[in-house]
């Protein structure tokens, strides 16, 4: 699963560079197209509009290219799987059936005293 996540992002920066530099190669619709390539429009490679579908059909196509890697890159991130952990992980555990406790007596009213006596001794600080 890394090993697609890195590949996808490596592929997914690749074609955003290849974007920025196809976008900074177009001009304007009211440029000369042929001043990209350094003389008359006719001189150019891809003729006369051949040069200005091309670079816009590449840019298009890279764009989708992008989107894809885009959504699946944030597939891969929103879907991974637990780190850690086993089958037994997923197993909710059943609650355990209450026992009925015996409520304890109170103790008796002069070993309260008793020992409220000692805990009051026992916490004060000699002088």
């Amino acid at each position: 699963m890394d090993f697609w996540f890195t590949l996808i992002l490596i592929v997914d920066v690749i074609v955003a560079l290849c974007i920025i530099g196809l976008v900074l190669l177009q001009h304007g619709k009211g440029a000369d197209v042929g001043a990209a390539f350094g003389s008359g429009a006719s001189g150019s490679l891809f003729g006369a509009s051949g040069s200005a579908n091309f670079l816009s059909r590449t840019t298009a196509i890279l764009a989708v290219v992008f989107f894809l890697t885009t959504f699946v890159l944030a597939y891969l991130v929103t879907h991974k799987p637990r780190a850690g952990g086993g089958v037994m992980d997923t197993v909710k555990e059943r609650p355990q059936p209450a026992q009925q406790q015996v409520p304890a007596s109170p103790p008796a009213p002069e070993a309260a005293k008793a020992s409220d006596a000692a805990k009051s001794k026992a916490n004060e600080v000699p002088k």
